[in-house]
């Protein structure tokens, strides 16, 4: 016979779960439509790029600030004041952006509310579930936003041919109204904890702990050079598989539609690698599996963009593997700063990983436009633009396993996946 916790506690994470993929509904919807918006609102690679990034860059803020609002007032209310924000500045950007300036400065205003859905949730989970099964339960956390990606691109490229780009949009930006009301079903019941610090520590000043902490601040920057390539990944895959749709003879809106189809196939990886590699490091270890993922998605970078020419059936098998190791360690990640921090601090740990991580992530996207660009201009062929184009993804994440490598031979580890390291 089950445990009744047990089944409470999978009930439970069952509906935040559903809540973080209505949340993520808006996360994709532009890099969808990136190969028809570019002509347009008639952007240059670099400043499609850059629309893509300002919603990091205000994803990065809202992550830096919940964070510390989490440790102070606790993760249950800042994710649900934080949830009426996302509602309506989703709504507003999908009304209202009609141009490269419009779009920078809405879809960044839609990053700007759109954290408290991420790290607050995590702070949740770790709060109920126990260390030996958290890698998992945040690994299907993740998954549940990489399934809300997908149907994002699903939606913009369905929709798109019947009701245009921003029917499409209005549609994804009534996710995050849906994920609130799900947020309200699924915490009427949680306490909204508000941990006290540790003895001889401040409960205030927290941003100095966590710097000094040396293990979690190496699974922070492991975590950064890890977003530099998912979240510029993330952004470009829609337009590079249109791009590849588009050479293999497809036309420019057929080829848009199916680039985001494709690439929500692609996302199917993302979410079984979310779970894989959580539930991977509660029963190997933390770092094992942080440098596992990290150089098999490293090797994807690296050669993906010189494969354009593929078959389109084969190109998408190769991207859906590379989106499941990409993301497969995202949720060990989050694990770890839970293990390596005193409760207290874990929203503040979250900032300053979110700065760190989402800064490099709002970085990389523009940077591979510009590469485009460099490359076009220079009338180099699709293969070279585009393979060019992600190794500056590959060769920025490979920072990430060697903070792996340290924080895995320090003492301080042992405290990970019970001393699995």
């Amino acid at each position: 016979m089950s445990n009744p916790s047990q089944n409470d506690d999978a009930s439970w994470l069952a509906w935040l779960c559903l809540s973080r993929a209505s949340f993520a509904l808006i996360f994709t919807a532009y890099a969808a439509a990136i190969p028809l918006l570019t002509p347009e609102w008639g952007m240059s690679a670099g400043q499609t790029g850059l629309v893509q990034s300002s919603w990091h860059l205000g994803y990065l803020v809202s992550l830096f600030t919940v964070g510390f609002l989490s440790d102070r007032y606790g993760a249950k209310r800042v994710f649900l004041v934080s949830s009426i924000g996302a509602s309506a500045s989703a709504m507003i950007f999908a009304v209202f952006a009609d141009s490269f300036l419009s779009g920078v400065l809405l879809y960044g205003l839609t990053g700007l509310f759109s954290g408290g859905s991420y790290t607050p949730g995590l702070t949740l989970i770790s709060e109920r579930v126990a260390s030996n099964k958290r890698g998992r339960a945040m690994g299907f956390y993740l998954a549940a936003a990489s399934f809300g990606y997908a149907m994002a691109l699903v939606l913009t490229g369905a929709l798109t041919p019947w009701i245009g780009w921003r029917g499409a949009f209005i549609v994804n930006a009534s996710g995050p109204l849906l994920g609130t009301l799900l947020a309200l079903y699924a915490l009427r019941a949680t306490p909204n904890l508000i941990h006290p610090a540790p003895a001889g520590q401040p409960a205030t000043g927290s941003l100095p702990v966590v710097l000094g902490n040396k293990p979690a601040m190496l699974a922070t920057w492991a975590y950064t050079f890890h977003s530099w390539e998912m979240l510029g990944m993330k952004a470009w895959m829609p337009a590079f598989l249109a791009a590849a749709a588009y050479v293999s003879g497809s036309t420019a809106t057929a080829a848009a539609s199916l680039g985001a189809g494709l690439t929500a196939i692609a996302y199917i990886g993302s979410m079984a690698g979310s779970v894989a590699g959580g539930a991977l490091s509660d029963r190997m270890g933390r770092t094992w599996t942080m440098l596992v993922m990290s150089f098999a998605s490293i090797t994807c970078s690296l050669t993906l963009g010189w494969m354009i020419s593929l078959p389109l059936w084969l190109l998408v098998v190769i991207a859906a593997f590379y989106s499941f190791v990409a993301i497969g360690d995202s949720s060990v990640y989050s694990s770890a700063i839970t293990e390596l921090v005193p409760p207290r601090y874990i929203g503040a740990a979250y900032s300053v990983r979110s700065a760190l991580g989402f800064g490099a992530g709002a970085v990389s996207p523009w940077v591979f436009g510009l590469v485009l660009d460099a490359t076009r201009a220079a009338d180099a062929s699709p293969t070279w633009s585009w393979g060019l184009a992600w190794c500056a993804l590959g060769i920025g994440a490979l920072f990430g396993p060697l903070a792996a490598l340290r924080l895995r031979r320090m003492p301080e580890s042992a405290l990970m996946a019970g001393g699995k390291r």
